[in-house]
């Protein structure tokens, strides 16, 4: 019996992990203690999609657990021993609007919880490969000091610098304003790679960009695409902050994100980092993802500028996905930033305009 345990489970990531590795023949448990909820209200409640996996998966088996509570993650990883081969690790506190409400939650949620199943992964199956779902906030405003040039309808880099394909992990996370959130996460990240490196682990960090995809309950802080196409079908306004709403952001599905996790899982490596996003093949800055919106919709969008931006928010974010395709050549990416919001307005529509 091969087992999986997907934290955050009936998010987006950790719901595409499980259908992902229980079509692969393991035994799937989850862990998702609804805490999306607590965070960003009703519209983020995450119970539909648990059902839906109990539903769909009778490998399935959930558990209400909070990630921070070492006792009850103990039991857990107890109660399947050595038979668990992958740890993915997805439950977060994802928004660095939020972060600032609440430090303390943000920082025990993202930095003990990830200490908490890292450290049950060395005393309970140091064999298996644990895999972490980190951001590119770890590298806070960095990328904004890089050399940007405003185009029509998006900010674009220079065209000779090195990051013209993307941002890659040469980056420094040090000297720069992370938000709360990103400090959180630089925790988290940071101990991940220790665990690989010190203990000699099989560990992965995956630095997302915009992670997407039909599945996504999307919210005004956190769940762009999601959110924005909700509101552009239910004339809910939508608001832009700053930078003229030219910002970028490349833009990965969740199906292509988890491919990408299982390439490190059939091969895995110890302490490694990589920035995992759209790339050059799928991004989008905010003015046309409302056009993308809008002709897929056929509504308009109701929506707000607002001169002040999000603090540590990236004025443009391309991952470079260059060291990983070296290391896992056999991956591809399957969706670009149009074939993600028609799927999500399909799996949208009938629900949103009811609602």
């Amino acid at each position: 019996m091969a087992v999986a345990i997907v934290t955050g489970s009936a998010g987006l990531i950790g719901s595409e992990t499980v259908k992902f590795f229980s079509d692969k023949g393991f035994d799937i448990v989850g862990i998702d203690n609804n805490f999306r909820k607590t965070f960003f209200g009703e519209d983020a409640d995450t119970s539909w999609n648990r059902k839906r996996l109990e539903q769909t998966h009778k490998n399935y088996t959930h558990y209400d657990a909070d990630i921070r509570d070492h006792e009850s993650i103990s039991k857990i990883y107890g109660r399947y021993g050595k038979n668990v081969k992958a740890v993915i690790h997805c439950a977060a506190q994802p928004s660095h609007d939020w972060a600032a409400s609440d430090p303390y939650m943000d920082f025990t949620v993202n930095a003990n919880g990830t200490l908490v199943m890292l450290e049950n992964f060395r005393q309970h199956c140091p064999e298996a490969t644990f895999i972490f779902t980190s951001t590119n906030k770890v590298y806070g405003d960095t990328p904004n000091y890089l050399p940007l040039i405003e185009k029509e309808t998006r900010w674009e880099i220079d065209p000779s610098h090195p990051y013209v394909d993307g941002i890659d992990e040469t980056m420094s996370i040090d000297h720069t304003k992370h938000s709360l959130f990103g400090a959180s996460k630089v925790a988290a990240d940071v101990l991940v790679q220790e665990y690989g490196r010190y203990f000699g682990l099989h560990t992965g960090v995956f630095r997302g960009g915009c992670l997407t995809g039909p599945a996504h309950s999307g919210t005004r802080l956190h769940g762009f695409l999601s959110y924005l196409m909700r509101c552009c079908i239910n004339g809910k306004k939508y608001f832009i902050y700053g930078y003229k709403g030219k910002q970028v952001r490349d833009n990965i599905h969740s199906h292509d994100l988890v491919n990408s996790l299982w390439h490190f899982f059939e091969k895995p490596r110890v302490g490694e980092v990589y920035n995992m996003g759209g790339g050059r093949y799928s991004n989008c800055s905010m003015l046309e993802a409302i056009a993308m919106c809008e002709e897929i919709s056929g509504k308009k969008l109701n929506y707000e500028y607002d001169e002040t931006n999000r603090i540590g928010d990236h004025i443009w974010w391309i991952s470079g996905l260059k060291k990983f395709e070296q290391h896992y050549p056999t991956w591809k990416m399957e969706y670009d930033v149009p074939a993600i919001l028609r799927e999500i307005y399909e799996t949208q529509k009938d629900v949103v305009e009811t609602a």
